[in-house]
């Protein structure tokens, strides 16, 4: 999935990314909820983490939950708070928020939530009506009886090109997609996890195959 993460704090956001990132999620992450809403209105993001603290941040939220709620693609909007009533969560969920936690909570469940409502929002689900799939659990893809282990940048590389089965993404689409944590990534190291990713595909013999779009990118081929 790929997560838009919002968090004033730098100390919880270098934690919520590292922890949301070894989930197999492709993390972009700011400090400031208005630039991540400038950024989710630019491109397509499945879900939108907002970690607040108490008091006027949550104020500010609720208020522009309304406006978050109708982004492009509607990503998921999860919020998580310091301290909550269940009666200030319950005004959240009506402004908008689709989940909301309170401190303590788990990396791993606010994971499986974010999965569960990109399971269940319309259109997310069938995004790829191919039979290939990413199993997560495992970190393989799929493909029939045939299962093909991945590195976790195979993996964020093969989710993004699987988004759009059988069209072409552009070359630095997918850099940002599979390295949202680093700048100034050469096409090259693209490259090359693309090389191993045909070897592991070829010596497994599935049918999915990557493709060179001449000066543009890649395509995966599901036929």
């Amino acid at each position: 999935m790929r997560i838009l993460l919002s968090c004033a704090s730098e100390a919880e956001r270098v934690y919520l990314c590292k922890a949301l990132s070894e989930s197999l999620h492709s993390v972009e992450a700011t400090d400031d909820l208005r630039f991540a809403h400038y950024l989710a209105a630019q491109e397509l993001f499945d879900a939108l983490v907002v970690r607040v603290a108490g008091g006027p941040s949550q104020t500010g939220l609720e208020a522009a939950l309304p406006t978050l709620a109708r982004l492009p693609g509607r990503p998921s909007l999860v919020v998580v708070l310091d301290a909550a009533s269940p009666a200030d969560c319950a005004r959240l969920l009506r402004a908008g928020a689709d989940a909301c936690f309170v401190e303590p909570y788990s990396v791993m469940e606010i994971t499986e939530r974010m999965r569960a409502l990109s399971r269940d929002a319309p259109g997310r689900a069938g995004r790829s009506a191919c039979e290939v799939r990413l199993d997560p659990a495992t970190r393989e893809l799929v493909e029939g009886a045939q299962r093909v282990e991945l590195t976790r940048r195979e993996y964020l590389v093969v989710e993004c090109l699987l988004r759009e089965a059988n069209a072409p993404i552009a070359r630095d689409y997918l850099i940002r997609y599979a390295w949202p944590e680093k700048e100034g990534v050469e096409p090259t190291s693209l490259n090359l996890v693309v090389l191993r990713l045909r070897r592991k595909l070829g010596a497994c013999g599935v049918r999915t195959s990557i493709e060179t779009v001449s000066r543009y990118g890649y395509r995966l081929c599901t036929g």
